[in-house]
């Protein structure tokens, strides 16, 4: 069936239709098309429509918004070329359609290893699914007693992708040097090759490894969470050329979660189990306490897993939620029922055993960590691969500089690095950049004493 679609679609670019100017690619009106059977118009129309709409998303529908006189395959491909999304509405008469089975094949090219969500099925009618949409998680609405939760879910779960993934920055306004946040995109990520090496080596098979990364206040803890969750899922200009990418087999078979302790919003159990379960696009059952989100994970989790526990000292010492049994509840989940498919990675500025003892927890869930990572300062050929990053070149004598002052420390680099910069641009010819460099790098000297 497809091939039949795919020999019309040749035929029709090599017949007087290629003479048709097609509309230049837009920037993206629409946030989601959705590809359905003509037999299920009623409830897309009456339901799905409604729903998306009231939510503030720009939906996309064949009958209100295709446009009249050209080829309705031109529509099509323009149609899922220009959204975010496309929704299939999967049902029997769906299969049967050879236009929506050529939807979906335009998706699956475009977003191949489905990083980028594009592609969200939505289970209307229990039907055999092809196998590259059987790989991807659906949202369930065979049973009409679960559409409220399903509507629920399928929306959070297109909002939090939306603001997630689908704004990246352009590369041309990225900062060269970051000194404070944490670093968001891998291409401005440098250095940490060990410990990255080791880190994937434990999700490289099952069951999937455990791991701590230690170090003291902006030793870049955060920002290594941050690459372990982008390298995989950000598009390939958020990446350097010489960055690795093949750390693990099927890296798009992989969920990363990130978890900020920091952030209120997950401060008891309700808030991070919600958070969880939106990020994995499951079920949300009521109430969603502790019993109910290890059922639902038990059995939906198929992927490997890996949730990244950013802070958990603030966790520990804050949140009287999260108790020994809310720790001792986490490890069973990840060593006994979920056939491995789950690890955590926590960073903490002391010992793992320390911070546990410090804070009155006794839970066996810190004894899972058999792997822990010490975060000091970079390499020396890491960090000159982050001087040499600048668009403008240092000379010699202030590389050498740079390294003895900043003794390789990532903050300590990257000020360091953002004032010469500054001075170069401006074209100062004095030292000034520097008297202005370690007045900016005091308040983090005291990194200096980790050596």
């Amino acid at each position: 069936m497809i091939m039949s679609v795919l020999s019309l679609f040749k035929a029709i670019h090599s017949s007087h239709f290629e003479k048709i100017t097609m509309r230049e690619p837009l920037q993206k009106q629409y946030d989601i098309f959705v590809s359905y059977s003509r037999l299920d118009r009623g409830w897309v129309q009456a339901e799905l429509i409604p729903r998306l709409e009231k939510r503030g998303f720009q939906v996309c529908i064949d009958y209100r918004d295709f446009e009249i006189g050209i080829p309705t395959l031109h529509n099509i491909e323009y149609a899922v070329d220009n959204c975010r999304h496309t929704i299939l509405v999967l049902t029997p008469s769906w299969l049967e359609s050879e236009w929506t089975d050529f939807e979906s094949l335009l998706v699956g090219t475009s977003d191949p290893a489905a990083r980028r969500r594009k592609l969200i099925p939505l289970l209307l009618e229990p039907c055999a699914l092809p196998p590259r949409i059987t790989m991807l998680t659906h949202a369930d609405f065979t049973r009409h007693q679960d559409h409220d939760t399903q509507f629920s879910r399928l929306l959070n779960q297109l909002q939090m992708t939306s603001i997630n993934v689908n704004s990246p920055i352009s590369q041309s306004k990225l900062s060269p040097f970051v000194a404070g946040p944490p670093i968001m995109y891998p291409r401005q990520f440098f250095g940490r090759e060990r410990e990255l090496r080791r880190l994937f080596n434990l999700w490289r098979r099952h069951p999937l490894q455990n791991a701590a990364l230690i170090g003291p206040r902006r030793s870049g803890k955060t920002s290594l969470l941050l690459y372990l969750k982008n390298i995989f899922t950000l598009s390939p200009e958020h990446r350097r050329a010489e960055q690795q990418t093949d750390w693990l087999p099927q890296p798009e078979q992989y969920r990363w979660i990130f978890i900020d302790f920091q952030n209120p919003r997950l401060s008891t159990r309700e808030g991070i189990f919600r958070y969880l379960l939106e990020q994995l696009g499951m079920p949300m059952p009521r109430p969603c306490d502790l019993e109910s989100f290890i059922e639902v994970v038990s059995r939906h989790l198929q992927n490997p897993t890996v949730i990244l526990l950013d802070e958990i000292g603030v966790a520990l010492q804050r949140y009287t939620e999260f108790d020994d049994f809310f720790w001792e509840s986490l490890r069973s989940l990840a060593t006994n029922q979920v056939n491995g498919n789950l690890a955590f990675v926590l960073t903490a500025d002391q010992a793992i055993e320390q911070l546990a003892r410090h804070s009155g927890i006794g839970s066996p869930f810190f004894n899972i960590f058999g792997y822990t990572a010490t975060l000091g300062p970079l390499d020396e050929p890491e960090a000159y691969s982050l001087i040499q990053s600048s668009p403008l070149t240092f000379p010699v004598d202030d590389v050498d500089w740079i390294l003895e002052q900043s003794q390789r420390w990532p903050p300590l680099l990257q000020v360091l690095c953002r004032e010469r910069l500054l001075s170069l641009e401006g074209r100062e010819v004095d030292s000034f950049w520097r008297e202005e460099g370690l007045r900016q790098i005091q308040p983090f000297r005291y990194l200096l004493e980790f050596g």
